[in-house]
């Protein structure tokens, strides 16, 4: 009997992943977490997504995409494939200048305070792109690093703001989730898929 409800529960478990493989979409606090993003002829593959709070506020929800799915950070970081980082404000209180102040401050984590001024013109240019225009809840923007381009293309509500180059900076930019030094520890085991 022991054995019989083992296998019914094996059964289900199998059945349950099948079903939540199936999934197009998720939802967490309210906000759409596509499956995949459509990028260069390719699908990418949602690997993890959890929120970021400061001060007891969430700001954003975030997802990762990448070609291949993977829970080691220091791969994904060094790996030079297509992948990207969705951003979906939640917050009221988030501004332009403000969510380009704290991209800013996990550049610094991820890199490091001596290692900032080589990648001051990509900073610089990813602060024009981002506060092209102000930013409200809701906005949503896709980050994805082309690997043929060796650039970060920024998308604002699906629309192409721009390109920066630069391999490194993608690693650096990319590091301020997935680096030793994260912005938020829990959301990275999020975005590497260790959180269920």
């Amino acid at each position: 009997m022991k054995n019989f409800i083992k296998l019914v529960l094996v059964f289900f478990f199998i059945l349950s992943s099948f079903s939540g493989n199936a999934q197009e979409k998720f939802s967490l606090n309210g906000v759409t977490v596509p499956r995949t993003i459509d990028f260069e002829n390719e699908k990418l593959q949602l690997n993890g997504f959890g929120s970021r709070t400061k001060f007891w506020t969430e700001v954003y929800v975030q997802a990762l995409y990448l070609t291949v799915l993977s829970e080691d950070a220091k791969d994904i970081l060094e790996s030079d494939t297509n992948m990207g980082i969705r951003l979906q404000i939640t917050s009221a209180l988030v501004s332009s200048q403000k969510l380009s102040k704290s991209l800013h401050k996990g550049m610094v984590k991820s890199v490091g305070e001596e290692n900032l001024p080589k990648f001051k013109s990509q900073l610089d240019l990813l602060e024009k792109l981002l506060n092209r225009e102000p930013t409200v809840e809701n906005d949503a923007f896709n980050l994805i690093y082309s690997s043929t381009e060796k650039s970060i293309s920024v998308y604002k509500n699906k629309k192409l703001e721009g390109k920066i180059p630069g391999f490194d900076f993608k690693k650096a930019f990319f590091g301020i989730w997935l680096s030793n030094n994260p912005v938020d520890a829990e959301l990275k085991d999020a975005l590497l898929g260790k959180v269920k």
